[in-house]
């Protein structure tokens, strides 16, 4: 028992409330572009597809990050990539800020905002879930609703500022209070994660790891062709919700409430995905996250009206936020904790590479059809790739106790 004594601590729980704090403030890299993007459109005289770059690319960097940063915690920590990560993340804003063309808006977008905020995410999530053994699937979806804090929390705090200051200010204020908040947290992370945790074979003293008939190559695999069609689909409305309140002429202010609405509803489902998954494990949770994600994606075609529009992103937010802390969770059951940063990091990736493929395919699919609704349909059939993977997962894990009845 002495060897398990850090699992679901005091200290447990108050490190988990200072990586939700870091979380929230540094993950506004994600969401700061997308309540910008009509006013960056409109001064650089580019299309919705061009605009949508951006978006991409800061999702680009943001999956390189996850993967460079995991493999960089399951050796030295996350305190000093946390430091690091902010420094960059805050530089990124503030020149962001001051580009002059879209390219270059996208290029920091890219390398120093998407790579800066990336410590906030898989890291940071791989990090708690050493931490905890009972709790570990709560832990884990609490420290993901950092991310949808960010997102319910910064879009009306930008759209104050946006009203009087404009896009460029903003963003250097928020690049300015990135830094002066997130290096003083990361002291906080120092302590490093007791080492009789981890054992010769790379597995811990808590639960044991699941077994599945396939190879662990195989999961991961799977694992990531989930996480990209589960993201292409959550991108649509996550992406583009601004824009399209604007198209339909409810404005922006409308389009920012109802992606908080969205992402505030995300972080009920989060924090109650993790109930779920400490009681019937990961897959099974993200699979009903998957079914009624791509149900609620439907939703979205026939109602346009702006009370419609309201009900079903708190529909869409309250069915689809367990699902990408879900497959950290899944890693940490089947996977041994040595490796427990580097495979987050890269599953995490392909939700990323999924969100910035759907951010883009679904401004390019609108340039072509001049409306929304071919991008919905397209997201749903992505969701479905996402499904008929996690449904392979379901058998084969399956499958595999099966033989061992068998066997025994």
């Amino acid at each position: 028992m002495q060897a398990q004594a850090h699992f679901d601590s005091s200290y447990s729980w108050a490190r988990l409330g200072i990586s939700i704090l870091i979380a929230t403030i540094g993950n506004v890299g994600m969401w700061a572009v997308v309540v910008v993007l009509p006013a960056v459109q409109a001064e650089f005289g580019v299309e919705r597809g061009d605009a949508s770059l951006a978006y991409t690319m800061t999702m680009v960097g943001f999956a390189v990050g996850n993967v460079l940063f995991g493999r960089y915690i399951d050796r030295r920590g996350i305190a000093v990539p946390v430091a690091i990560a902010s420094v960059a993340n805050g530089a990124g804003f503030i020149l962001a800020g001051m580009a002059q063309s879209i390219w270059l808006f996208a290029l920091v977008q890219g390398v120093l905002i998407g790579i800066g905020t990336a410590i906030n995410f898989g890291p940071l999530l791989a990090d708690v879930s050493h931490w905890f053994w009972k709790r570990r699937g709560l832990a884990v979806a609490a420290a993901a609703s950092g991310n949808y804090l960010a997102g319910a929390v910064w879009p009306p705090v930008m759209n104050y500022f946006l009203a009087d200051a404009g896009w460029r200010a903003t963003y250097i204020g928020i690049g300015i209070f990135i830094v002066a908040t997130i290096v003083p947290l990361s002291l906080l992370l120092r302590r490093p994660r007791p080492a009789e945790t981890m054992q010769a074979d790379g597995t811990t003293n808590g639960p044991p790891l699941k077994q599945i008939a396939m190879s662990k190559n195989a999961l991961l695999a799977l694992l990531f062709v989930s996480g990209v069609g589960c993201c292409v689909a959550m991108a649509m409305p996550q992406v583009h919700i601004v824009a399209y309140c604007v198209d339909l002429g409810y404005g922006v202010a409308r389009g920012s409430e109802m992606l908080s609405i969205m992402l505030a509803a995300g972080i009920v489902s989060r924090l109650a995905s993790g109930v779920l998954a400490d009681k019937i494990g990961g897959i099974a949770t993200v699979l009903v996250g998957s079914v009624g994600q791509a149900l609620s994606l439907l939703l979205f075609i026939p109602f346009d009206g702006l009370v419609s529009l309201y009900v079903v992103s708190l529909v869409f937010g309250l069915v689809q936020g367990g699902i990408v802390p879900g497959y950290a969770i899944i890693v940490r059951e089947y996977l041994p904790a040595k490796v427990a940063g580097e495979r987050v990091g890269i599953v995490i990736m392909a939700t990323i590479i999924g969100m910035a493929l759907g951010g883009w395919m679904s401004g390019f699919i609108y340039d072509l059809t001049g409306s929304y609704a071919a991008a919905f349909i397209n997201g749903i059939g992505w969701n479905l790739l996402n499904i008929a993977a996690i449904l392979l997962i379901v058998l084969k894990t399956r499958g595999r106790k099966r033989l061992a009845a068998v066997a025994a």
